[in-house]
């Protein structure tokens, strides 16, 4: 077991990923810059920190979800950042969804400061963080992944090492590329079916057991259809992620058409308000048009 874990954020994901190293038994201090969010975890018995920076001084591992390329560099890098501050010889596991660019940047800068630099963003949403079942897509040394591996089994499924850094950021984007277009697509298929006098149950058994259905589909179809709409994934950071991804795949000379159409319904949604909703509200602007 490490010695001590730092987290840095505690939105959706990182509240759930913090609670099973609590239960695990690992010495958790948590940093987030809203406190309040770390009153659960403070009561289970997690220390709370003011500054990314005194959150990491004693950290032999420090695992990072946030938002945003911004949100990471700031927290890192920043006033009062991470980086600076974390002991020689620390794994730093950067868990945020960002682009590959990012992570080779920040990787550099690791290894000038003595670190070792994982990128292991996850999939999965709130749930399975919360229950411990996350899947790690994992991108950097071999030598720094089995440290980090006692850590990241308590809050996964599995553990994916893909290749050296960046492969882990590399897969998690186009992953939420294909998971975005579909609920794009989803939310103009149901709206479409409920306005076509089709019974809305029986058109979605069968979409579910045909060849369109997957877990996301059901999932989503569930949400968009009761209208509850309490977030297992953030409607704004899906928009970011499509821009992210389009953004990566022209490196290779892919034009992600298709994400450039759901960026756009996800964008309308942002517009009309939804974006801290769960990204199964983006069929609403669809329906109230």
């Amino acid at each position: 077991m490490a010695e001590s874990v730092a987290i840095l954020g505690l939105g959706t994901m990182g509240s759930g990923m913090a609670a099973n190293l609590l239960k695990a038994g690992f010495s958790l201090t948590v940093y987030n810059r809203t406190a309040a969010k770390a009153e659960p975890l403070t009561t289970a018995g997690a220390r709370f920190a003011l500054t990314p920076a005194e959150a990491v001084r004693d950290a032999a591992v420090i695992i990072s979800m946030l938002a945003d390329d911004a949100a990471s560099r700031d927290v890192w890098l920043g006033k009062d950042g991470a980086l600076a501050a974390t002991v020689k010889g620390a794994i730093l596991i950067e868990s945020s969804t960002v682009s590959p660019g990012w992570v080779a940047e920040f990787s550099r800068l690791a290894e000038k400061h003595g670190a070792d630099l994982l990128d292991a963003p996850v999939t999965g949403s709130r749930m399975q963080a919360e229950a411990g079942q996350l899947s790690f897509l994992v991108g950097g040394k071999d030598t720094a992944l089995a440290a980090a591996t006692p850590v990241l089994k308590v809050m996964s499924k599995e553990i994916v090492h893909l290749g050296p850094v960046g492969s882990g950021a590399k897969m998690k984007l186009i992953n939420n590329f294909l998971c975005g277009v579909q609920v794009a697509s989803l939310a103009e298929g149901l709206a479409w079916i409920e306005r076509s006098g089709l019974d809305r149950d029986k058109a979605l058994t069968i979409l579910k057991a045909g060849a369109p259905g997957s877990p996301l589909l059901a999932a989503i179809s569930a949400r968009m259809v009761s209208q509850t709409y309490t977030v297992n994934f953030l409607l704004k950071l899906m928009t970011k992620d499509l821009l992210y991804a389009q953004n990566e795949a022209s490196q290779c000379n892919v034009d992600l058409k298709t994400a450039e159409a759901a960026r756009s319904l996800f964008e309308t949604a942002i517009e009309q308000g939804l974006g801290d909703k769960d990204m199964a509200s983006v069929i609403e602007p669809i329906r109230n048009k």
